[in-house]
């Protein structure tokens, strides 16, 4: 593993993939280097005109790229509903979960939820309850959630899920990102159960240079902070060409185990990817089902195929 990078990706040909926010940053680079080894990528973003543009330069950086784009609002249950029912092909190989909101003010989805935790969890929930069959169906099939090493500044609050008695919008990004992690943990244990091979692991970039951290500041109209941020990626962050490669390394190498936690092997800051630390109590049993529980209530997805 040491050293690993793209030239190292087993050939994807053949495989189909879904990454979420595959319009810019992590979820870009990601899209790009899957269709470059070989896979056909369906870009899910948010916005039809940033999407389609992201597909036109995979197209023009990697001729032959086989890419499409196709709508996604994860702050919508019914976008991700519409999404799913519309998915065309067969077989799914991959999905990343890689769309992510960081610490924007206090907001809510267009169902009610906390925007952090119904973005960054529960809409990722939902889209992958609903593929499941098509996974299920996908000898080797794999589902990797981008969480972040901020997630080591929160547990999540199981009696306050949605934030609704206090909102920080940094500990509710950390919450949210642990969140992705129980997901990952809970959805392990329940894939094992059935005998799937699917494979659910998770990854994380370490400081990566993306419009993720400048995007809340931005919209704010917070220029001291949106400065810090900007400066923050041009001194300290690895480009998102790097910070993309635990995700692709979650998403193709061999070996990769069930919950497995991949991020950059220098202090989980940069670097090549490798194991990475996780907090305690993303590895617990009961808080993973009970999370897993309120989801399924909160999203109304059911993941029956799981249940036995």
């Amino acid at each position: 593993m040491p050293g690993w990078n793209t030239h190292d990706m087993p050939d994807q040909s053949g495989r189909t993939a879904v990454v979420t926010g595959a319009n810019s940053g992590l979820g870009l680079v990601t899209a790009r280097e899957l269709a470059r080894g070989g896979a056909r990528v369906v870009l899910a973003c948010r916005s039809e005109a940033r999407g389609s543009a992201a597909a036109d330069r995979v197209m023009r950086e990697v001729p032959g790229a086989e890419v499409e784009f196709t709508r996604l609002d994860l702050g919508d249950l019914g976008s991700v509903r519409e999404f799913a029912d519309g998915y065309p092909y067969q077989r799914l190989d991959l999905l990343v979960d890689n769309a992510g909101v960081m610490a924007p003010p206090y907001g809510t989805t267009a169902d009610g939820f906390e925007t952090q935790f119904g973005v960054n969890h529960l809409g990722h929930f939902a889209l992958t309850g609903l593929l499941l069959p098509r996974l299920l169906d996908t000898p080797g099939a794999r589902v990797v959630t981008v969480s972040s090493m901020m997630h080591a500044l929160a547990n999540v609050d199981l009696r306050d899920l949605n934030s609704a008695h206090r909102y920080r919008r940094w500990i509710a990004y950390a919450r949210s990102k642990t969140a992705n992690l129980l997901f990952t943990h809970e959805l392990a244990r329940r894939l094992a159960a059935t005998g799937s091979d699917v494979v659910a692991a998770a990854a994380h970039p370490g400081y990566a240079a993306t419009n993720l951290q400048t995007a809340g500041p931005r919209a704010e109209g917070r220029r001291t902070a949106e400065r810090l941020m900007e400066a923050g990626n041009r001194v300290v962050a690895q480009p998102a060409e790097a910070g993309a490669l635990p995700t692709l390394y979650a998403a193709t190498a061999p070996g990769v185990r069930p919950d497995s936690f991949h991020g950059p092997s220098f202090a989980m800051w940069r670097g090549a990817p490798g194991p990475s630390w996780r907090a305690p109590w993303t590895l617990d049993d009961r808080a993973g089902r009970l999370l897993w529980e309120a989801s399924e209530r909160l999203t109304g997805v059911s993941y029956d195929a799981l249940k036995h």
